[in-house]
């Protein structure tokens, strides 16, 4: 098959996955919500509740788009696709079966991670571009959250990778395949690395750009209509993502034991959906059962907590993983 016509087969793909993706996000967290605090609306509103979403994308779809007489409209109509891209190329990178990824290259795990770092980017333009002061604290509240947390989720990978060998995707997940032992040193990362991406993908209780006694809903507040959507649309999109790499680094990918991970064809990306759902149900129950966090307390956490754990078990990691190549002959 032609190359390029391959590539754009891929991408098509992977925003029809985006968008399913974000409907399915969006119905589940309503669902996930409204029993964990008993609304009525996501239980008993049309079949299932699925009459609570269907509003929700009509009235997007139909919105009038309107921006602030005052703002920087170049900018302002360019920060959503600044903030969706990067998500949209992160699909790019999960390996979803055997030879089921559309970018499988040797630095996959450090290209998505750069990708996912330019959201923030994104974020400071929309909040800049409205011309709103509720809108500038929202940004450089999610701003000064999301630089926090990424360097305790970037170091807590470290781990993984001396482990595999790799820093391609499918051969961490083929590590993981041919080790029952991979899963135990990589735990305290895995719970770094869960706690960084709660907060990555802006849900409480680390949600720091809305603002709740000012009633805005932080960066976004100017936006309306489908350039909301895309905002939003990545958010949930990033959550896939985050919980689809937390999935491909600690939990097996679309592997099984007793499976071999080449053989599992058409179920291969069945069971690595189900993982990265049940991570992103996971990530609804601690939104839905804890408490906001104050600034302070998300900053204290971050660089007084979770950075100095990061760094003080990559040095005990390393020292012990030097030292078992060294007893049983692994190392040179």
């Amino acid at each position: 098959m032609n190359q390029w016509l391959q590539a754009i087969l891929w991408v098509v793909m992977i925003i029809m996955v985006m968008l399913v993706n974000g409907a399915m996000i969006i119905y589940m967290l309503r669902k996930v919500l409204g029993h964990t605090h008993l609304r009525i609306g996501p239980q008993e509103l049309g079949p299932a509740g699925i009459a609570q979403l269907i509003p929700d994308i009509i009235k997007l779809l139909t919105k009038e788009d309107r921006h602030p007489n005052n703002s920087d409209k170049w900018l302002y109509c360019l920060a959503p696709i600044i903030v969706f891209l990067p998500v949209l190329i992160g699909f790019g990178f999960l390996p979803f079966g055997y030879q089921m990824v559309a970018a499988n290259i040797n630095l996959g795990l450090l290209m998505l991670l750069a990708f996912l770092t330019i959201m923030p980017l994104g974020i400071f333009a929309a909040g800049w571009a409205s011309r709103s002061k509720y809108a500038v604290i929202g940004a450089v509240r999610s701003i000064g959250a999301t630089i926090t947390y990424e360097i305790p989720l970037i170091l807590s990978v470290i781990p993984v990778v001396m482990l595999a060998g790799s820093m391609n995707l499918t051969d961490i997940v083929l590590a993981q395949a041919n080790s029952v032992w991979f899963f135990i040193p990589a735990l305290p990362s895995a719970i770094i690395f869960l706690i960084c991406a709660q907060m990555e993908t802006n849900q409480a209780p680390f949600d720091m750009s809305e603002g709740e006694s000012e009633l805005v809903a932080g960066f976004s507040t100017e936006y309306s209509a489908m350039r909301f959507g895309f905002i939003f649309l990545a958010e949930f999109a990033g959550n896939f993502v985050l919980a689809g790499l937390a999935v491909t680094l600690f939990f097996g990918g679309w592997t099984l034991p007793g499976i071999d991970p080449t053989t599992m064809g058409i179920f291969a990306p069945v069971v690595f959906v189900i993982k990265t759902y049940f991570i992103i149900f996971c990530f609804m129950i601690v939104r839905g059962s804890l408490s906001r966090f104050r600034v302070d307390q998300l900053a204290l956490l971050g660089w007084k907590r979770l950075i100095p754990v990061s760094l003080v078990w990559i040095l005990l990691f390393a020292v012990g993983f030097r030292a078992i190549q060294l007893i049983f002959g692994t190392g040179g």
